[in-house]
């Protein structure tokens, strides 16, 4: 048996783990062989029903409305979407091979060999919102210094260190890293899934199972398999199927920054008069309209999504409801209006600088995330001298 391969009697039933490194021509050989000569009840697959559309859909990208997008809030998870596969894809572009080609493989045999399959991964854009979620201001500046390293580097690998991905010490070494510089998204993006994943190979019908998965679910998903063979766990997912709605405290919290700010200004006029307070308000528009402006000049966005960015920002900073990134990401998409080269180059594209100034999609998404940034930093600026004055303002009285 491969070093990749855990076969596992259960209760009854045989469950072979098969794991896999998602750009290795090595895996696709390998779940298609192990398909074909063991022909098992069920074939489960670390793909969900969306994935395993887009992997047979070449037209997917032709149907986003980036503009949907971002009223729905989901600018960030479109990025992180284009920038993993981007990185995927580059890697498999000396090997010949593209991102889930394994996966893809293993659908096709079973299907082909006329066997029940089960998409067993939980919808890659709840990964993503809860992981996004999970984590503090400072974490998320982290996630997103992390994909957009990855997006933009240049690093090659050959073969050899691909199939070397498999091996458990290889694994073991890169989660560990992992774990030290993001232990909130490693919670997510693996122990989560891997839970998730044993549960809905568990689930999955017929005694002989065999499961296809990235090699790094491996040893995750063997234990809570026979945890749940032993009773000692529950197959219900629901608590990590979805992003949890916000809790009131959680509401209330996004405002508290607003009412700080507001209050500030409030009292820069009550205890300085109006000239200081007048100061105060300019400092806050200026702050961010200016910074705000800066990351949308750097995302080269069109003239007049520079000037909204100067207008919005003061004003949305001030509303946790929506964002200036929002609002700068529409303008940036209907005065440069995507086109059908932008859909189908967008995968491509996310590969590179140049790609994400090149392709209009991805120039919105820049904007989406500089414009916001500048405003962030803005805030916090502003704030921060707002604190200094009324401090100095108090001290006066008191002294």
């Amino acid at each position: 048996m491969a070093q990749t391969e855990q076969k596992l009697e259960l209760n009854g039933r045989t469950i072979t783990l098969i794991g896999t490194a998602h750009i290795s021509k090595e895996s696709i050989d390998e779940v298609t062989y192990f398909i074909r000569e063991h022909k098992p009840d069920c074939v489960a697959i670390e793909l969900d029903d969306q994935r395993l559309s887009a992997l047979h859909d070449k037209e997917s990208w032709r149907k986003m409305d980036i503009i949907k997008v971002l009223k729905n809030k989901q600018g960030f998870l479109l990025l992180a979407n284009l920038v993993l596969a981007g990185f995927q894809r580059r890697m498999g572009e000396n090997l010949g091979v593209k991102p889930g080609d394994e996966m893809k493989a293993a659908y096709e045999t079973a299907i082909e060999l006329g066997l029940k399959t089960a998409m067993v991964d939980r919808p890659v854009q709840v990964t993503l919102r809860r992981a996004w979620a999970r984590n503090s201001l400072w974490g998320k500046c982290k996630l997103l210094a992390m994909l957009l390293s990855s997006a933009f580097g240049k690093e090659e690998v050959d073969s050899e260190q691909i199939e070397n991905l498999k091996n458990r010490s290889e694994m073991d070494s890169m989660m560990g890293e992992l774990s030290e510089y993001m232990p909130t998204v490693k919670e997510v993006l693996i122990d989560e899934r891997d839970r998730y994943l044993a549960a809905h190979v568990w689930q999955a019908e017929g005694n002989n199972v065999v499961a296809i998965l990235g090699a790094g679910h491996l040893p995750g998903v063997e234990k809570h398999l026979r945890a749940l063979a032993a009773g000692e766990e529950n197959p219900d997912t629901q608590d990590i199927a979805d992003v949890p709605p916000k809790t009131t405290g959680a509401k209330i919290a996004g405002w508290i920054i607003p009412v700080l700010i507001v209050a500030l200004v409030a009292a820069g006029f009550y205890f300085g008069g109006r000239q200081k307070g007048a100061d105060m308000l300019s400092a806050w528009v200026l702050w961010n309209g200016i910074l705000s402006a800066v990351g949308t000049i750097i995302a080269c966005g069109h003239p007049l999504t520079i000037l909204s960015a100067f207008v919005g920002a003061p004003i949305t900073s001030l509303c946790p409801l929506v964002g200036v990134g929002m609002l700068t990401g529409i303008v940036q998409a209907v005065v440069k209006k995507p086109k059908v080269a932008d859909m189908e180059t967008l995968q491509t594209d996310a590969g590179s600088v140049k790609g994400f100034y090149k392709n209009r999609i991805l120039r919105v998404l820049l904007v989406f995330i500089l414009s916001s940034l500048g405003s962030s930093v803005g805030t916090f600026v502003a704030g921060a001298g707002f604190v200094a004055t009324i401090t100095e303002f108090v001290k006066g009285l008191v002294g």
